[in-house]
């Protein structure tokens, strides 16, 4: 269910690396309300993984302040609340996965805050099945794909009961059915269990699935808004060295061959449902293809 709560707010963030550097964050103001899915996009070296490092508190800002929920992530006493409540899925699995056997590397985390074992299998069996890889509990992870692996790390985050999952550019070292998975258990965490998600990502297909989007450049927001009111400016998305969804630059292109079709399609499904019509055909639900 959305909610009208705050789950993150940042306010005039200013970061550098180091003292001398440039500003990787100049005064970036954002809110992420609770149950919200929200997409960050950008080119490399644009921020986006920086803010991502902030919202749990991995980095912390020399200027401006965040807050998740009602903590102050300066406020080191309140840090362990902090992680509780938001949890981070990083590029490469292999980094996350500590364990030889997939179900002992999702307790891991528990095993470490002294979780009773009663309520460790309860809440290790919970987070598998969340996040699609229960059968696969007893294999050692190695064993896995890029994709399978991932999963296991979103199940130990899950393990933790965060309200808020942030995925840092989490399915950049995927195949094409692997992010196609990863990015399906992130959906049913969100909308059926209700976690907030806050997805770093280059890919714009995955951007589009998001409640919300916003697009970082040199360190500042440039745009921010549904999916639909972003990716309807093509040329600012071009300008700022992103692609566009597939779907909308072949819509664009038909546009300019003379076809009519709606300028706010932007996904696979309405591309697909469009071209059905100008054939006169019906759109098979779930079809890839015409």
């Amino acid at each position: 269910m959305k909610m009208d709560k705050s789950m993150i707010r940042a306010q005039q963030l200013v970061f550098r690396y180091t003292q001398e550097g440039r500003r990787a964050l100049n005064g970036v103001s954002a809110e992420i309300k609770k149950g919200e899915f929200v997409a960050v996009l950008g080119a490399n070296g644009c921020g986006k993984s920086t803010l991502a490092k902030h919202f749990n508190a991995i980095l912390l800002p020399e200027e401006g302040e965040v807050f998740v929920e009602e903590y102050n992530t300066k406020d080191e006493e309140h840090l362990y609340d902090i992680r509780q409540r938001v949890g981070m899925v990083f590029q490469n699995p292999d980094n996350q996965i500590v364990a030889t056997v997939v179900e002992e590397d999702v307790a891991f985390a528990l095993e470490n805050l002294g979780v009773p074992p009663d309520e460790m299998r309860e809440r290790v069996d919970e987070a598998m099945e969340m996040a699609g890889i229960y059968k696969h509990r007893t294999k050692a992870p190695h064993k896995l794909s890029g994709g399978q692996k991932q999963r296991v790390a979103i199940a130990g985050v899950i393990a933790m009961r965060p309200d808020c999952l942030v995925m840092d550019e989490s399915t950049a070292m995927l195949d094409p059915i692997g992010r196609e998975k990863v990015m399906r258990t992130v959906e049913r965490l969100n909308r059926e269990f209700g976690i907030t998600v806050v997805m770093i990502t280059h890919y714009m297909e995955e951007a589009v699935r998001a409640d919300r989007v916003i697009v970082m450049s040199g360190g500042h927001i440039e745009m921010e808004g549904t999916p639909k009111e972003v990716f309807r400016d093509s040329a600012k998305i071009r300008a700022l060295k992103l692609d566009v969804p597939q779907a909308k630059e072949l819509c664009d292109l038909l546009r300019e061959a003379g076809v009519a079709v709606d300028e706010e399609i932007i996904s696979a499904e309405e591309c697909i449902q469009a071209l059905a019509a100008l054939l006169g055909k019906p759109a098979q639900p779930g079809c890839d293809v015409i």
